[in-house]
């Protein structure tokens, strides 16, 4: 099952994740997971949100530089080793991750992670032949 996520283009100053942030809850938007990475002059924040349409809306009519992209979100055994289990299935599949980043919930007793992968499709196939439970929007926006 594949998430749209968001991304957003931020220039890496003071008061800019303010901004977006501040649109997003006057749009009444809820943000449930969310990476930041960055570099000297710009970030990117990447987003789960609980209206990916209409926060890529206010951000736009915001003047912010906004894309989306599918992810998925695999419930990971919280344990020892729990991670690693699940990207081995990648590595000896030859799956590239491109990113990856922790949901702010757990499901059941299980972590969540969100993970952009090269071959999405392939993935997700991969994953639940394996016995993994990838979690739709609607689980995630609900956790």
């Amino acid at each position: 099952m594949k998430i749209r996520q968001i991304s957003i283009f931020i220039e890496n100053a003071a008061g800019r994740l303010y901004a977006v942030t501040k649109v997003l809850a006057e749009a009444k938007v809820n943000i449930r997971a969310l990476s930041l990475a960055d570099t000297a002059d710009f970030g990117v924040l990447r987003m789960v949100v609980d209206d990916a349409d209409r926060a890529v809306e206010a951000l736009r009519a915001a003047d912010h530089t906004v894309g989306i992209t599918e992810v998925i979100a695999v419930e990971v055994p919280d344990r020892p080793g729990g991670l690693a289990s699940v990207l081995a299935i990648f590595a000896e599949e030859a799956i590239n991750v491109e990113y990856m980043y922790a949901f702010v919930e757990k499901s059941r007793d299980n972590a969540v992670m969100v993970f952009r992968i090269e071959g999405i499709d392939r993935a997700i196939d991969l994953l639940k032949k394996r016995g993994l439970r990838l979690l739709s929007t609607g689980e995630v926006v609900s956790l």
